[in-house]
């Protein structure tokens, strides 16, 4: 039979209660003397502080940063301003540059094909290119009329600022 004691417990198990208690307790005593005179308790107060200290820190240096950014972010302010007004002027050009060679393309087509509406002219191989609305004309000409009718064509043609009539005068 199994002995019991007045709080109902069997004896092993109470006996096995104190041998953990005083573990607990040489543990305890163990790990609060360690020489530097502190508690346990007086080491987590200590680390919390310290832990404290690192997050003060942190923060300090963190709000410099972020002040030393901004300061950086509003020094290049005017030249983010100029960059991006050279762009805004680059794509303004560019837009300019590609609607006059659209312009010269069409002036260049329409010169071409009022050269080959003209019996005379439509038989000979001219060459029309256009740059800013200056249409140049090379090739052969079957006689001076031909060749002067070929100008009064290409100056007709809307857009067209003037012609550099190069065609040659060749028997054919």
């Amino acid at each position: 039979m199994i002995g019991v004691n007045g709080a109902g417990l069997p004896r092993h198990a109470l006996r096995l209660a104190s041998a953990a208690v005083v573990v607990l307790a040489a543990g305890l005593v163990g790990c609060s003397d360690r020489g530097d005179g502190q508690t346990a308790g007086q080491k987590v107060d200590a680390a919390i502080a310290k832990t404290q200290d690192a997050a003060e820190r942190a923060k300090d240096k963190a709000e410099v940063l972020a002040g030393e950014a901004r300061d950086k972010v509003v020094a290049s302010e005017p030249a983010m301003r100029e960059g991006a007004a050279n762009v805004k002027e680059a794509a303004r050009e560019t837009g300019a540059a590609v609607a006059g060679t659209v312009d010269d393309m069409s002036i260049t087509a329409s010169v071409s094909s009022s050269l080959a509406k003209d019996s005379e002219l439509s038989a000979t191989r001219i060459d029309v290119d256009t740059k800013g609305g200056v249409v140049k004309l090379q090739g052969p000409a079957p006689n001076a009329a031909a060749k002067a009718r070929a100008g009064d064509i290409a100056k007709a043609v809307k857009g067209v600022s003037s012609v550099d009539n190069q065609l040659d005068v060749r028997a054919m």
